[in-house]
């Protein structure tokens, strides 16, 4: 609940903004967070118009980066909402009101219609992975550190801690645990010697809004260089939307036949192995989150999407030959959560 002085303050921020007349209705409403130590605000003007405010935690740096990569999104004709005020010191953004329509939202729809704004989509993800890293404007635009080794060790570490040990309560035997890091060692390395292109980091359903039967991406502040597989696994290998194996086929054989082939995919099953492995690494992060944002932050919708996520990610273990030790892991940590689930009704 925000408090009557507050309201007053974002309202003077929304009207200089936008420019308001003095006369003009003004509500400002505030809508469920994402996750990432921001407040989201509608502000409404006589019934007609609407923008959104975000209010940011500074201490999250990617938060910083938002209003610079929207710019430069827009500069290279990537769809993401235009931005009308950053106020850095005060850590307030005026962003244009894409609705309420996401993919996510549209999960229930018909498949013709699902696929044809997943394929755009994927339109859009093609561009920005095409993008060439040497024309990027690193002096004006400020990016995360690039996926590393060390990134994605923290990515399995997140997994083991947030996920196998603290939401299924599951200890890995010591020689398995040293197989299942050498196995993601080898992961990673592979995933860091591929392609490099500019990715969104949080490609799924929720962060591709529709206006007009056309794709906005948003919550882009992570991006940053790394494997486009990445994005890809975000996206067709996500928890909060449900593809048969089909669907997910079909729209990784879309994305495939827009792509220049490199060394690292020099045919369909090549790509579609990497694919997996990808997303295997994506699904554990996303695993991870879960297990972080439900128990320690007390975000418990967060907990409604583990079933989904590890069904996906031991679907994907299963498509990579190369993460045995992986599948056994997972294997424990359904059995440990179907002993552990609670009275019907609950999260898990």
């Amino acid at each position: 609940m925000m408090s009557r002085e507050d309201t007053d303050s974002l309202m003077v921020v929304a009207r200089e903004a936008l420019r308001l007349k003095a006369s003009a209705m003004v509500s400002i409403s505030p809508f469920e967070g994402r996750g990432s130590d921001r407040s989201f605000y509608r502000v409404t003007w006589n019934g007609t118009g609407s923008a959104i405010l975000i209010r940011y935690n500074p201490s999250r740096v990617e938060n910083t980066y938002y209003a610079e990569i929207d710019l430069f999104l827009r500069d290279i004709g990537v769809a993401v909402p235009e931005l009308i005020l950053h106020d850095p010191a005060r850590c307030l953004m005026v962003m244009e009101d894409l609705g309420d329509t996401d993919l996510w939202s549209l999960r229930g729809s018909a498949w013709e219609t699902r696929r044809t704004l997943y394929q755009k989509t994927l339109g859009v993800a093609h561009r920005l992975h095409s993008f060439p890293e040497g024309d990027f404007p690193s002096r004006r635009v400020r990016l995360m550190q690039g996926f590393n080794l060390d990134l994605y060790r923290w990515e399995r570490d997140y997994f083991r801690v947030n996920f196998v040990e603290a939401l299924c309560g599951v200890t890995i035997e010591p020689a398995l645990e040293m197989e299942m890091e050498m196995e993601l060692t080898a992961l990673a390395e592979r995933l860091h010697a591929g392609r490099r292109s500019l990715l969104h980091r949080d490609l799924q359903s929720q962060n591709v809004m529709i206006r007009n039967r056309e794709p906005f991406l948003i919550d882009f502040q992570g991006m940053r260089f790394g494997n486009p597989l990445y994005d890809l696994g975000s996206l067709l290998c996500d928890p909060y939307v449900g593809f048969s194996n089909d669907e997910r086929e079909n729209l990784l054989s879309f994305y495939y036949r827009l792509t220049d082939r490199d060394h690292n995919w020099r045919d369909w099953q090549t790509f579609r192995m990497h694919f997996w492995e990808a997303s295997a690494q994506r699904l554990m992060q996303a695993l991870g989150a879960y297990g972080f944002l439900g128990l320690r932050k007390g975000l418990t919708s967060y907990l409604e999407h583990v079933p989904a996520g590890l069904r996906i990610l031991r679907d994907a273990a299963f498509n990579a030959p190369s993460l045995p030790r992986l599948r056994d892991v997972l294997e424990i940590c359904q059995k440990a959560i179907v002993q552990r689930r609670p009275p019907e009704g609950s999260l898990l």
